[in-house]
């Protein structure tokens, strides 16, 4: 997902150094302004992963060898 958004602003990037009459020495102005429109683009979703499920919530021994660790050192 992340190289299919890199490669649109690259892509996007060069259609405004076209528009703008392929003057060199804005590339990076050309580079934020599509970045912008591609994450601001409704077209444009990340995705967030979530955890499924509850967390596994620690055994009480568990935490007792923890804080046995922590007092130890």
């Amino acid at each position: 997902m992340q190289h299919t958004l890199e490669h649109r602003i690259r892509e996007r990037a060069y259609e405004i150094w076209s528009m703008n009459g392929r003057v060199d020495g804005n590339a990076v102005d050309h580079w934020l302004a599509a970045e912008r429109e591609m994450l601001s683009s409704t077209s444009f979703q990340p995705t967030t992963t979530k955890p499924k499920g509850r967390r596994k919530q620690p055994r009480n021994r568990d935490v007792d060898a923890l804080a046995g660790a922590a007092r130890a050192a």
